[in-house]
């Protein structure tokens, strides 16, 4: 009786120590991952000088806000491309912004479009054109984008208003004056530019 009583004391030491040394180990475990998040989040927070008080601001995590500047650069390459006045200057120097954004395919587009006679016919009638983006769809696993608007050419005589739709790829860059979302436009090429309608301004 004895014997069995020290056996069965045995066990629940050894079963109370086995628990208290996986406790500790638990313990041990949540107290490293618990110091490299604090440590993770401190390196998040930085301190601005203003007039020379310190303030603490908290930096966010680039990837997070990535898919909105990906948008935000289409839309400008977009706005500067196929917004259009009837001043030659001022084509060249909206459309040469728009190539900092844009690989060799919207060059490309350009020369298409003068061969064309677009912006000839937009300086002759003293026209103005302007886009509305709809809607912009990004595929993150494909880096690939598709842009939906319109476009509205404001004449004298008459507004007419085009579908546009555009759809190329993107990759990451390095950020630079001239490309401040670090996000270079590829393989970009215009599916649809149909007129959708035409109002005579005399109707009005």
């Amino acid at each position: 009786m004895l014997i069995k009583n020290i056996e069965r004391r045995i066990k629940v030491n050894k079963a109370v120590s086995i628990a208290a040394i996986g406790f500790a180990v638990f313990i041990v475990i949540a107290g490293f991952f618990f110091s490299y998040k604090m440590i993770q989040d401190s390196r998040k927070s930085i301190y601005v000088l203003d007039n020379g008080v310190p303030i603490l601001v908290k930096q966010t995590d680039v990837m997070l806000n990535r898919p909105v500047e990906y948008k935000a650069q289409i839309e400008l390459f977009h706005r500067l491309f196929f917004t259009i006045a009837p001043d030659d200057k001022y084509i060249k120097e909206n459309v040469q912004k728009s190539l900092y954004l844009i690989d060799e395919s919207g060059k490309k587009e350009y020369a298409n479009l003068r061969e064309k006679g677009f912006y000839n016919q937009i300086i002759a009638s003293s026209a103005v054109a302007t886009i509305k983006t709809d809607s912009i769809k990004i595929d993150l696993e494909k880096n690939k984008f598709t842009f939906f608007g319109k476009q509205f050419i404001n004449r004298k005589s008459s507004l007419i208003t085009r579908k546009l739709i555009t759809e190329g790829f993107y990759e990451d860059i390095i950020r630079s004056p001239n490309n401040p979302h670090g996000v270079m436009i590829k393989d970009w090429r215009i599916l649809n530019n149909d007129q959708i309608d035409e109002k005579n301004k005399s109707a009005y």
